[in-house]
């Protein structure tokens, strides 16, 4: 994935940084249907999340995909991004993150994990993510924290993927946060683009009446 910031030495020149989108979901609790392909101002969640790590200067991006592959794949293709499938989606989103970070090829000093069904997340929301990251004073996982609850997405020092690559640790970002509360950096922010996400026709009508925001299903299958 092109990366719009490296030539110009701003911010973030020195960071190589890969990022594991998770969209491997059944959308159960949404009349199984695919929550990455809901529609935010006719374009579907999942595309809004690969331009935002795009225009932040994320320089490597791995998709993993489980149920409504065969749907998602389409809207993502002309994306310069790797797709990879978890054979057991329901194993838990432990698995997809391992999975993700395993296809991630390049030499990086970061991975950003991040959640293909977050409407708002924007590419300025990412670089401050990232820059926080510089800030973090050695911890390995930066996360977002609004009104002291836990957002997404979260960015981990290579030094971490590789932990989770060996199974020396748990490579889901919540038990593993619990587990290692002094390893965490806790960006907090007033940001509440970092905690919504879509799991419910509730959650999605919520964010119609406090934002404006209405999310639609496509029209046809995708």
């Amino acid at each position: 994935m092109g990366c719009i910031l490296k030539g110009g030495g701003g911010l973030h020149a020195r960071l190589v940084v890969g990022a594991v989108l998770l969209a491997a979901g059944a959308g159960s609790r949404l009349g199984g249907r695919p929550k990455s392909l809901l529609e935010l101002g006719g374009v579907p969640l999942i595309r809004r999340q690969l331009i935002a790590l795009s225009g932040a200067g994320v320089d490597e991006v791995v998709v993993v995909l489980g149920h409504h592959a065969e749907r998602i794949e389409p809207v993502v293709a002309e994306f310069p991004v790797t797709l990879v499938r978890n054979p057991d989606p329901d194993a838990g989103q432990a698995s997809s993150v391992r999975i993700g970070l395993e296809a991630l090829r390049g030499r990086l000093d970061a991975v950003i994990v991040a959640l293909a069904d977050q409407p708002l997340v924007q590419r300025d929301d990412i670089v401050a993510l990232m820059a926080a990251f510089k800030r973090r004073d050695g911890a390995a996982m930066v996360v977002p924290r609004v009104d002291g609850q836990p957002g997404n997405p979260v960015m981990l020092e290579a030094a971490l993927r590789e932990e989770w690559l060996t199974g020396a640790a748990d490579a889901a970002c919540r038990r593993w946060r619990d587990a290692h509360p002094g390893r965490v950096y806790w960006y907090d922010s007033d940001n509440a683009r970092y905690r919504i996400d879509i799991d419910t026709q509730e959650d999605i009508d919520r964010l119609a009446e406090r934002t404006g925001h209405r999310l639609r299903w496509p029209q046809s299958p995708a």
